[in-house]
């Protein structure tokens, strides 16, 4: 069977992630299961929280008229990514998600596979604290049949985050009265 649009990426992608962790040694598991791109589906087959998972959106920045960015937002998959809180991060006019193309080419990954780790300069990766701060954070990797579990301070270590606070509040802050913050 022919490979679909985006296979070679995924599997150079996925190899190129094997690599980085090995040389690494860090702990890691790898979990195979039925295909499975949405986080809460996924949480579910791999038996944990979603809150445990990295959700992972490929974003546009627009510091002025001429001068776009692109950020790899990692939130709790329970969660998701606060645009305002990312817009005034970089101080910029606009933040928003990225088209799937652009997604795809810089994430080297196809929607539902988005790593927590950048592999492309021109794509920036900024994790929300909660996701580090997870004891096992869960992630397809690279593909829809086969995740990976390793801790958030391993992840921190190796893919080297700007940490910074860009999840909205989680369901029970909001209800709580906690500030909503613009989701996306």
């Amino acid at each position: 069977m022919p490979d679909s649009p985006g296979t070679t990426h995924t599997h150079e992608t996925y190899d190129r992630l094997i690599t980085l962790l090995d040389t690494s040694s860090l702990a890691y598991e790898l979990i195979d299961h039925e295909p499975e791109g949405t986080t809460e589906a996924v949480s579910a087959r791999r038996g944990h929280p979603a809150s445990e998972a990295a959700k992972c959106i490929v974003l546009r920045v627009k510091l002025d008229r001429k001068t776009t960015r692109h950020v790899l937002a990692v939130v709790p998959g329970d969660r998701r990514v606060d645009l305002d809180a990312v817009r005034a991060l970089y101080a910029a006019r606009y933040a928003g998600f990225s088209d799937a193309a652009t997604a795809e080419r810089l994430a080297r990954a196809v929607p539902g596979t988005v790593l927590p780790f950048s592999f492309d300069p021109g794509l920036e990766l900024v994790a929300d604290p909660d996701v580090v701060a997870q004891p096992r954070l869960y992630f397809n990797a690279a593909r829809l049949d086969r995740s990976l579990v390793i801790s958030g301070e391993d992840y921190a270590r190796v893919a080297e985050p700007r940490v910074e606070r860009i999840a909205s509040p989680a369901p029970e802050q909001a209800i709580s009265g906690g500030s909503r913050g613009r989701s996306g």
